[in-house]
């Protein structure tokens, strides 16, 4: 695409550092701590909240993974996309507004680590350790999925070499985040959310109008059998069944993923919080919806792929043949390819979306669960940050070795499996601890455990099994989520009960939520 795609690229990155240069000066003047850096001082409004939160989510795989996956193997994969719809709605209606409120009575927890620890009013560190571990081991697999998907689209665009293509996209998802924070992270989101669904939206209805022309000649889509059913095996076969539970066990991780549960803290008001959720539910839905119909119509659009790997540029593939074809038909060549440059950007947009978030969130796991508990109990506020500050750097040049390495596996595979862990560590216990008077400290550290140690094992069976088992191929979030929920219940019953000012603390946190409810 050349100059005028490279040119989209730079307007889109002045713009994201620019955010991170107005954060860091406004922080800088007004003297803002720890909790400015990590959680924007709870002020965050509802439209800025929501898209965040779905743009820290909605990670390349919605735009290349996800209808890479509908292109190649038809409408049985749109069960990701019902799962994870179903998940993010009971996130925000189930989830967020205790959350939020719990943090705050749980001595203001601006981290998940802290407040799974404060809800128990304890001083013991073992669960912000173990939480802070699977942060950075897991961020650095889940960021490596971003810098890749920039790879190729820096690769597309430029013609750059995709290795310093990802260095490149790192260097500006640091810097931004190194230097604005968290409010820094959640503007920047909301603008690539608002890019992201802009182009999901117009691409496929370019194309669209486009194969109504009469000089458009249709390619051969070569479908699969039962291309076009939800039953991907043509009926109420073990294939169908296995598409359907792993595309709802997508919806499991949402209780559990750490960058997407600490927007929920830092909203400003339960009013706000209210628009959140409309406005988070309503977005998600689009955008899901949207990017199944980028996999059906690229198929008709564009043919068959000729492999999986090929699959994951459709979208990619879509706007540089519409635009360059809108281009030819209007004169204005040079316009089409810096508006196709944009359009791309989405796929930046949604990679440095999510990067950034699991950076900040690995950041602050590190800084105040970590480092200040364990290493510097009388660490300041600036020494706090500029911890938090080195991990983010530690943590992206983790993540650029994984994604440049010849043994990387793609964007679904590396996404798939962070969010397994994520959700089998945190989700059982996330939702135990806001609605389980009886859980335990001790419930909660087996709980995290257990379901991550079952991930883990349960996804090294799958993948280094020369033969494994058909059972294994159900998603090793399933296994893991239940097992995890099993160990704190488990552990909780045979532990002795919360001493009363645990009870209390929770009596507070759900009495409130009641009596807001009545009124």
């Amino acid at each position: 695409m050349g100059r005028e795609g490279l040119t989209a690229v730079a307007v889109y990155f002045v713009l994201v550092i620019g955010i991170g240069i107005w954060f860091f000066l406004k922080n800088l003047k007004h003297g803002g701590g720890e909790k400015d850096y990590f959680l924007g001082g709870r002020e965050m409004g509802a439209w800025v909240s929501a898209l965040s939160a779905g743009a820290s989510d909605m990670s390349a795989w919605v735009l290349m993974g996800l209808p890479g996956a509908i292109c190649c193997f038809g409408m049985g994969q749109i069960w990701i996309a019902i799962g994870l719809f179903a998940g993010t709605a009971a996130a925000w209606i189930i989830v967020a507004p205790a959350l939020r409120r719990f943090s705050i009575l749980a001595r203001d927890a601006i981290t998940i680590p802290q407040f799974l620890t404060n809800r128990f009013l304890t001083k013991d560190r073992t669960l912000q350790t173990i939480a802070a571990v699977v942060f950075m081991t897991v961020y650095c697999v889940y960021t490596a999925s971003s810098i890749y998907a920039c790879g190729v689209v820096f690769n597309t665009i430029t013609g750059m070499n995709p290795p310093k293509a990802m260095f490149l996209a790192g260097i500006v998802i640091v810097f931004y985040t190194f230097l604005g924070g968290f409010s820094a992270v959640c503007w920047t989101d909301f603008f690539q959310g608002l890019l992201m669904l802009g182009a999901l939206m117009l691409a496929p209805i370019l194309a669209f109008c486009i194969m109504q022309g009469g000089s458009f000649t249709a390619p051969d889509p070569a479908l699969p059998p039962n291309y076009y059913s939800l039953l991907s095996g043509g009926g109420a076969d073990f294939k169908s069944f296995t598409d359907i539970i792993n595309g709802f066990d997508w919806g499991l991780g949402y209780f559990g993923m750490p960058h997407i549960l600490i927007r929920f803290f830092a909203i400003r008001s339960e009013r706000e919080m209210r628009k959140s959720q409309i406005i988070g539910c309503s977005w998600i839905f689009v955008i899901l919806a949207m990017a199944g119909v980028v996999g059906i119509l690229g198929r008709n659009y564009l043919g068959k792929p000729a492999d999986e790997s090929a699959g994951q540029m459709v979208f990619i593939d879509m706007v540089k043949n519409v635009f360059t074809w809108l281009g030819n038909q209007t004169g204005l060549m040079e316009i089409m390819l810096f508006l196709a440059g944009l359009l791309l950007s989405a796929i930046l947009a949604a990679s440095m979306s999510t990067a950034d978030s699991q950076l900040l969130a690995s950041s602050s796991a590190f800084a105040s669960d970590m480092y200040k508990p364990l290493l510097r109990s009388k660490a300041s506020d600036r020494e706090m940050m500029w911890g938090g500050r080195i991990i983010v750097l530690v943590t992206a040049a983790a993540a650029c070795m994984i994604a440049a390495s010849p043994n990387c596996r793609g964007i679904m595979s590396l996404v798939s499996c962070a969010w397994a862990a994520f959700g089998a560590a945190f989700g059982p216990v996330i939702l135990l601890a806001l609605y389980w008077k009886r859980m335990t400290y001790r419930g909660a550290v087996a709980g995290m455990t257990a379901g991550f140690l079952t991930d883990a094992v349960w996804y090294a069976a799958k993948t280094y099994l020369a033969h494994p088992p058909v059972w294994l191929q159900i998603y090793e979030i399933i296994p893991g989520f239940f097992c995890g929920a099993a160990a704190a219940v488990l552990v909780s019953l045979l532990d002795k009960a919360p001493p009363p000012e645990v009870a209390a603390l929770f009596d507070r946190a759900t009495l409130r939520w009641i009596k807001k409810r009545r009124n």
